[in-house]
């Protein structure tokens, strides 16, 4: 009995046991360069675990898995442990997504772990360091990116070189790709090209090693003041030599990946001096030569000279301007033409820039170009140097002379009062352009015209159905249409007697169809004479229609003469009009 009931009470404390399942990592913020681990973590015997996706991270090493049972006091505990080094791939905010496992059934999951990545940080090797495989490496091993400034506290516009350069030991070095490009804010910059990556001896903080150089770039600072560049950061590619050795002896080496970033730089820049800058100062900033120079400077009529102003040496080329030149009214000056012959190497901008300017004279005489003023500020002296072109002399042959013109002008001045003579003041204006199709009474009749139409339409559809329903009225109009028609036949009929009676029969049937809604089957005379006094017709009238009616029967049979058919046409005609008047 009381072994069941200590087997009870196990079987009791296992239903009761809560399963828990969770992830743990070694850091929430971590530098570029650095390796998180990441522990999924659960305290029973779970089935089909599914590991994350690991977006945004390198898995480089894992999964490791790790199992511990105990019992104390008559209480057992169980842990497994599923563990990955990463490497993250980007900067900024990442998530360790939900992993899974599968236990009586039921599906348990951990919850997503937010991590900051941010910029490459300086490290020291850590010999206890889990992250890093044992064996994988014989901790004698250099690799590290450094990027040398040739100046931290340059003057605005002065040039500095940044070279990236890569350091490394007892390793082979497979290959490189960026992570974070350097950035150069409020720099001017450019590269410089690297044909070839060549691997040379030297010594990092005392110590013989290899280096190469990956990158070089040039850079005008244009603000005063700290300004930071920020890290280039690699995902280096290489061979670790380990501490051990295959059957031949020669040590095994392991493939991996190293991050490695260069740190920030900060650079002090200075102001260039407020106190003797000179007047018209256009930051030109280095060692410069300035000179004007004409294309020629005697001219005739209808020719032009070429001014090239120049300034060539070596300094921040791209990013001053020159001077203007400055000519009398008499001649005319075109905007010039900007040419730029300039190479930049690590020790900064050479070259040359000119603006050629095209001058046309307008007169004939001498002019003077004033002498133009050139300032830079020399680097080696750390002043200001100021260059002056010669005053150019332009001679003009031929052409008008100014005072001539100016003559010659005052003579041709009209007076206030004439000066409208020939001016028409009134006239008539025409439009250019045509109205515009919309606002015009058309577009408004057109817009308009459906909603008038389409009432009318509906109600002629109506009244036509509604006509179309009728049809006794039918009926009667139809009648009196044959009516009309047989009594026109029978006039045209008159000189032939057979079919005018017939006709004439027949327009005096169809009319009392069409009066008294009669029948061809209830065409009696009793019936007729009947309905036509039932309708108060005159008795008189009504015997005459029907004597009419037999004379018509009769004569289509016996001779008749043409007085004849036409007193019984006239007849018909009175008789079908004194019953139209008298039938209610």
């Amino acid at each position: 009995m009381k072994r069941y009931l200590i087997l009870l009470l196990f079987t009791f404390q296992g239903l009761l046991a809560q399963v828990q399942f969770e992830a743990r990592v070694s850091k929430n913020t971590l530098g570029l360069n650095e390796r998180l681990r990441v522990d999924f973590i659960m305290n029973v015997d779970g089935d089909n675990f599914d590991q994350p996706a690991f977006e945004g991270f390198r898995i480089v090493g894992g999964p490791s898995q790790q199992i511990s049972q105990s019992w104390v006091n008559g209480r057992s505990s169980f842990q497994k442990i599923y563990s990955y080094i990463l490497q993250p791939n980007q900067k900024g905010t990442v998530y360790i997504k939900q992993a899974a496992i599968e236990y009586n059934g039921q599906i348990y999951k951990t919850s997503p772990i937010k991590i900051v990545v941010t910029n490459a940080v300086a490290q020291e090797r850590d010999p206890n360091d889990n992250s890093r495989p044992q064996g994988s490496s014989t901790g004698d091993e250099m690799l590290n990116l450094v990027a040398e400034i040739s100046k931290t506290n340059p003057y605005l516009n002065e040039p500095i070189t940044v070279v990236y350069k890569l350091y490394f030991n007892y390793i082979n070095v497979t290959g490189f790709k960026e992570l974070a490009k350097p950035k150069y804010n409020d720099f001017w910059n450019q590269n410089i090209d690297i044909k070839q990556l060549a691997v040379e001896q030297g010594t990092y903080q005392g110590q013989r090693c290899y280096y190469v150089i990956l990158k070089k770039t040039i850079l005008y600072p244009q603000k005063s003041g700290r300004l930071t560049i920020e890290p280039l950061s690699l995902d280096i590619g290489v061979q670790l030599p380990s501490n051990r050795r295959d059957m031949f002896g020669q040590m095994i080496v392991t493939d991996g990946n190293k991050v490695v970033s260069a740190g920030a730089k900060t650079i002090n820049v200075r102001p260039l001096p407020e106190a003797t800058k000179p007047e018209g100062f256009g930051g030109a900033v280095g060692k410069f030569n300035f000179t004007v120079t004409p294309s020629k400077t005697t001219l005739k009529s209808g020719e032009s000279l070429d001014l090239i102003v120049s300034a060539s040496g070596n300094g921040n080329m791209k990013l001053f301007t020159l001077p203007k030149p400055v000519v009398p009214n008499a001649l005319e000056m075109y905007d010039p033409v900007h040419d730029e012959k300039v190479t930049t190497s690590l020790s900064g901008m050479s070259g040359k820039i000119t603006d050629k300017y095209t001058i046309i004279p307008q007169y004939k005489g001498k002019y003077a170009i004033k002498p133009m003023v050139f300032s830079y500020f020399d680097l080696s002296t750390g002043s200001y140097k100021t260059i002056t072109s010669p005053e150019i002399m332009v001679d003009v042959l031929d052409g008008p002379m100014q005072a001539e013109t100016n003559a010659t002008a005052a003579k041709n001045v009209i007076s206030k009062t004439e000066q409208f003579k020939y001016i028409k003041p009134k006239t008539t204006l025409t439009a250019i352009a045509k109205n515009d199709f919309y606002g015009s009474n058309l577009y408004y009749i057109l817009l308009f015209l459906p909603f008038v139409i389409l009432p009318i339409i509906v109600l002629g559809k109506k009244r036509k159905e509604a006509i179309d329903g009728d049809v006794t009225g039918n009926r009667i109009r139809m009648n009196n249409k044959l009516a009309k028609k047989y009594l026109s036949e029978a006039k045209k009929q008159l000189s032939n007697k057979e079919p005018f009676y017939i006709a004439l029969e027949k327009a005096m049937h169809n009319f009392l169809k069409a009066k008294l809604h009669l029948e061809t089957s209830e065409m009696s005379k009793d019936n007729i004479r009947e309905l036509l006094l039932s309708r108060n017709s005159n008795p008189e009238t009504v015997q005459n229609f029907i004597n009419l009616t037999e004379n018509c029967e009769f004569a289509r049979y016996a001779p008749a003469s043409s007085a004849s058919i036409q007193q019984d046409y006239d007849k018909a005609v009175l008789i079908i009009s004194e019953l139209e008047k008298q039938i209610v």
